[in-house]
């Protein structure tokens, strides 16, 4: 049975990976250490960054973990430990990027698992699988196998290295010795920049029980430390073994030196077969809600592409959010923005309600820090911080005025909870969450308009949507929102048949939409018709549904395209594909589609980066917009009072049909043709 095993490894290995599994596989393409923007393969709690160097991962971002270091005198999401680094020695030889030939690195999306493969000159093939466990939130396995091409010795060791920010770095090692198995187990332990939090990472083996090396522990210094063993082979011979690991910190547990030990235990005592095949359960559970684009098969890979990395960064029964970049890296330090409610959220809402839920947990946690806020700033009810880190206080660096000004987001967390009932009709949830938020925030509203007449109760001095139009008066955007989200919170009390605030209402009616001469919506009090970031005013029409009017939608439409600045954000023109989809302009919204994204592509997998040319991905914000033309444009979805229902919408010439699986709460499927 052993033979057999190894006999069909090494034919998967062959086959070529189109074969394998196509439209699930992403394969790096002329992988340039130079220009090298990697992938993360992530389970909504860790995140691991591929590198281009052998047998490591750039950085392991964890989430719901933040101290005060770096950019910005603000909260910094933590790196943990990276304890899924390996070093080998091939004939005495380090492995490493000058000796290294035909190397090939690969995401298969449907398993979730990053392989590279690649040949040690002439000696022998190394193959290294990562996977962070979909099941174990702050577990990940490594599969490494290596196979000799002649005679050699092989020297494999696992590693545990801390990033430059963890200060009172100690390394330990132990084996745990009972009479049938023998736990070596190496721990590293450290302090956040600032002392807050205690970090931990916990390593061990998982070998064929015939097959148990002597082990050595090498302690190189206060930043890496690795155990390994040597292996003398035979041509042809192959080893294979598993590394797995665990990582945490006292943000999420208090005790996290002895949770990151328990945790790889356990895992290391479950092995390999049963890791795998609980991870696999888990996404194949997410799978079964999928975008199946038939008739461009590019078109399909890109949009499994995002579905992927938006189901790998959020996690079910948690109050954490997302941050623009999800777990990919430092990039806006972590932080939750408008980028999750409005752009990330719907997307997970549509497929995955319970992600989505987590998402909403983590604003309602933080409500009475909204609420002091508001205090602060003179007015009454929640004010939600434009960016939000561990305690959801206002973590927007000092030079941003961003901060300070850019209070539509208030709206957008109180659009994204009524949303939620909206799909799900979860009484209890809206009377214990959803409610309780959707009045504080329509008391803000009512708090922070300046009440000045008839159709005049105004917001003034603000910053929008289109964010390079800074202290501007009545932005669309901004004043759309908050008429739709005193609305959603009347509605929300009716529904649990409370006599709603008269005020929300009388205050919804007199907010004004401003326009120009020609009936064209007015981006702001001031706007005359300079280029834009990104989608403002056209954002009344989707999705808040502010304007219906199909001619309004038109002409909005006519008039803010072309000010839209090449260098904008995916999300902006992704608003404008949904716009002229459900209008109908299928082949121009396909056209708008592809540009959304296509030129954010960087080498060698094509993550997204925020804008033409950028280099920090993955921008996850503009996957969620992205999907949200393909869900909500082209597949018609809407949400409303009803649930999930489909309007009538034509696809783009190529594509032959659309088929949206495992929507809402029914896991219902729509379909265009």
């Amino acid at each position: 049975m052993k033979i057999t095993a190894i006999l069909l490894f090494a034919c998967t290995l062959a086959m070529p990976l189109a074969a394998q599994q196509g439209e699930w596989i992403i394969e790096g393409k002329n992988i340039d250490p130079a220009r090298y923007y990697g992938v993360t393969v992530a389970n909504g709690m860790i995140g691991l960054v591929s590198s281009p160097e052998p047998l490591k991962v750039k950085d392991v971002v964890l989430n719901g973990a933040f101290d005060l270091y770096g950019r910005g005198r603000v909260d910094n999401i933590l790196k943990g430990f990276n304890f899924v680094n390996m070093v080998v020695d091939v004939a005495g030889q380090r492995v490493g990027m000058a000796n290294i030939r035909n190397m090939k690195q690969y995401l298969d999306m449907r398993k979730a698992e990053f392989v590279t493969e690649f040949d040690v000159l002439d000696k022998a093939h190394i193959r290294y699988t990562l996977t962070a466990l979909r099941h174990l939130p702050y577990s990940a396995l490594i599969q490494f196998s290596v196979t000799a091409l002649q005679d050699v010795e092989v020297t494999p060791a696992s590693v545990i290295e801390a990033p430059d920010i963890l200060r009172d770095v100690k390394n330990l090692y132990a084996v745990i010795d009972r009479p049938h198995v023998k736990i070596p187990l190496m721990t590293s332990v450290g302090r956040s920049p600032s002392g807050k939090h205690l970090v931990a990472a916990s390593t061990s083996f998982i070998f064929d029980k015939h097959d148990i090396p002597a082990l050595v522990h090498e302690d190189w210094d206060y930043s890496m430390h690795l155990t390994k063993f040597t292996k003398k082979m035979k041509a042809g011979e192959n080893l294979s073994f598993c590394i797995v690991g665990s990582v945490i910190s006292s943000a999420h547990i208090s005790d996290a030196h002895n949770e990151a030990e328990r945790l790889t235990i356990y895992a290391m005592l479950e092995g390999r077969d049963r890791l795998l095949a609980a991870h696999q359960r888990a996404w194949d559970e997410l799978w079964k809600s999928d975008i199946i684009i038939e008739g461009e098969p590019q078109a399909q890979k890109d949009i499994r592409f995002m579905l992927y990395h938006l189901y790998s960064f959020a996690r079910e029964g948690t109050a954490y959010s997302l941050s623009p970049m999800g777990l990919s890296g430092l990039g806006y330090n972590g932080h939750a923005f408008w980028d999750t409610e409005l752009w990330m959220y719907p997307p997970l809402l549509a497929l995955h309600p319970e992600l989505a839920k987590s998402l909403l947990e983590y604003r309602f946690q933080r409500l009475d820090a909204a609420r002091q806020n508001a205090f602060s700033h003179g007015y009454k009810g929640a004010m939600f911080p434009w960016e939000s880190a561990s305690e959801g206080q206002e973590a927007t660096p000092v030079w941003a005025l961003t901060g300070p000004f850019q209070h539509h987001i208030t709206g957008c967390v109180g659009w994204a909870f009524w949303k939620y009932y909206q799909v799900t009709k979860d009484r209890d949830w809206l009377r214990d969450r959803g409610y309780p938020l959707l009045k504080e925030v329509a008391n803000f509203w009512t708090s922070r308009v300046e009440r000045k007449g008839p159709g005049r109760y105004e917001i003034n001095n603000v910053i929008g949507a289109n964010e390079w139009q800074e202290n501007i008066d009545n932005n669309a955007f901004t004043n759309g929102m908050a008429i739709t989200v005193l609305r959603y919170a009347s509605q929300a009390a009716r529904e649990l048949g409370i006599v709603p605030d008269p005020d929300w209402e009388l205050v919804a009616k007199n907010i004004p939409i401003l326009k120009f001469a020609d009936g064209t919506t007015k981006e702001n009090e001031t706007y005359d018709g300079v280029e834009i970031k990104q989608a403002d005013a056209n954002l009344l029409s989707y999705p808040l549904d502010v304007i219906t009017d199909r001619v309004q939608i038109e002409k909005d439409l006519q008039y803010y395209e072309p000010r839209m600045s090449p260098n904008g954000p995916a999300m902006g023109f992704a608003v404008l594909s949904t716009l002229h989809a459900r209008l109908g302009h299928s082949d121009k919204a396909l056209e708008i589609f592809r540009h959304s994204y296509q030129p954010n592509a960087v080498p060698p997998f094509g993550v997204i980066s925020e804008t033409a040319g950028g280099t920090n991905p993955y921008f996850a914000t503009g996957a969620g917009g992205v999907l949200q033309s393909v869900l909500f444009g082209f597949g018609g979805l809407t949400i409303g009072d009803q649930g999930i229902f489909q309007v009538r919408t034509t696809l783009p010439r190529g594509w032959t049909s659309l088929r949206l699986q495992g929507i809402g709460t029914g896991h219902k499927e729509f379909v265009v043709k």
